[in-house]
């Protein structure tokens, strides 16, 4: 588990993906803050860039849909995809806009 690991969502539900961003040094804890990733196309409204960045993951957009953050049990967390590390500014702007408003 590495801080902005993306795996696969919920079978249940219409997340495709989530995003881990949780500090590694919580490496401890049972569950991980993640925010869902929807496909670009599957939004029904238009983004907020700002708080919704479109982020890219192989060749498909994605939407990170930073307003529903939540937690998940870590033993739930399964099917790592990839790393968005190299995205990191976006997704930490997306947080600190939702969190503090700028």
């Amino acid at each position: 588990m590495a801080r902005f690991d993306v795996y696969e969502g919920n079978t249940l539900s219409s997340v495709p993906l989530v995003l881990d961003v949780q500090a590694d040094l919580l490496s401890d804890l049972q569950t991980r803050v993640v925010i869902p990733l929807k496909l670009h196309k599957a939004t029904k409204r238009p983004t907020q860039p700002r708080l919704e960045p479109v982020l890219l993951i192989g060749a498909r957009k994605y939407v990170l849909m930073t307003a529903d953050i939540g937690t998940v049990q870590l033993a739930d967390l399964q099917g790592r995809v990839t790393n968005l590390d190299n995205q990191r500014t976006v997704i930490i702007d997306a947080i600190d806009f939702l969190l503090q408003g700028f």
